[in-house]
């Protein structure tokens, strides 16, 4: 594999749309979350691709179908273009609990499908989501766990908070998503910066006796 592009992860429910307890099962339930796709559009402008890794047992429990779930999608997507921003790909769980699959978070098996379609090693790569579940299944393949306090995260006691922590080591804790992709873009810049102007001293690739330094990836477009 690759080394790790700038890609990261999104929850959807509770991280891009508001949840509901009954789940998210129309076009007309589905409601972005105030700011949400404008971050994504940001987050895109910044040179970061996004893909969704969401479970959606609803289409298992039999509430609503795969042309629903289309529908829903298909109106993000819109919405995103408009913003000139977009979602590289949705990678989604149809399955209930009693399925007992590999890919209904916490189980990294969603994670796994994205490293094998976009040939990277997601080690460091960024994940944000609004619930415990969300996190620990990209903890399990070495994503950069990342919490928002809307949706499910924003019910969060402090002593499930620290639990959370506990089992999801580096955790980072943000407002919305707004306020992860500004963090995250800050974060990116300064990185940036410090590999175009090294320490005094430190040499680079091209310099007399520099190391060859290894090259960026980039994902291709996907369209």
């Amino acid at each position: 594999m690759q080394a790790a592009p700038r890609l990261v992860i999104l929850d959807r429910d509770g991280t891009i749309n508001e949840d509901r307890d009954d789940y998210v099962k129309s076009l007309d339930e589905w409601v972005p979350i105030p700011g949400a796709l404008e971050a994504i559009a940001r987050l895109n402008h910044a040179g970061w691709q996004v893909v969704i890794a969401t479970n959606q047992s609803g289409l298992g429990r039999g509430l609503f179908d795969m042309a629903a779930l289309n529908a829903m999608h298909a109106r993000m997507h819109q919405l995103l273009m408009q913003m000139g921003g977009r979602i590289e790909a949705v990678f989604f769980c149809p399955h209930t609990p009693d399925d007992q699959c590999g890919c209904r978070k916490p189980q990294p098996g969603l994670f796994a499908a994205i490293a094998q379609r976009f040939n990277v090693d997601l080690r460091g790569v960024p994940m944000a989501g609004d619930m415990p579940r969300d996190l620990l299944a990209g903890v399990a393949v070495g994503c950069q766990p990342h919490l928002l306090r809307t949706g499910q995260g924003a019910r969060l006691t402090e002593q499930e908070l620290a639990e959370l922590r506990a089992r999801a080591p580096g955790l980072q804790v943000h407002d919305d998503l707004g306020a992860f992709a500004d963090a995250l873009i800050a974060r990116s810049l300064a990185e940036d910066a410090a590999r175009e102007c090294p320490p005094a001293g430190q040499q680079t690739a091209g310099s007399p006796g520099g190391r060859q330094l290894q090259a960026e990836v980039v994902l291709e477009d996907a369209r």
